[in-house]
């Protein structure tokens, strides 16, 4: 992961899809659909994607596309 990047795995999904509402539709396509959830409060991105079988790398390389300046 790119020292640049915005978000990082150990972010807490609440506060990622708070401080960037354009990520919703990215969690929701790579099947994180933690997202609204009481979870999301608590859990990192990186504890959502193991909980549901999903590959942490192309999430977090989205995730950052869709907030890169």
């Amino acid at each position: 992961m790119p020292e640049n990047s915005k978000i990082t795995k150990d972010m807490i999904i609440e506060e990622v899809v708070n401080q960037y509402p354009q990520t919703v539709p990215i969690f929701l396509m790579h099947g994180l659909h933690c997202v609204g959830c009481h979870v999301s409060l608590w859990e990192s991105i990186e504890q959502g994607a193991l909980a549901h079988g999903i590959d942490i790398d192309p999430l977090m390389e989205d995730l950052n596309k869709v907030v890169a300046d």
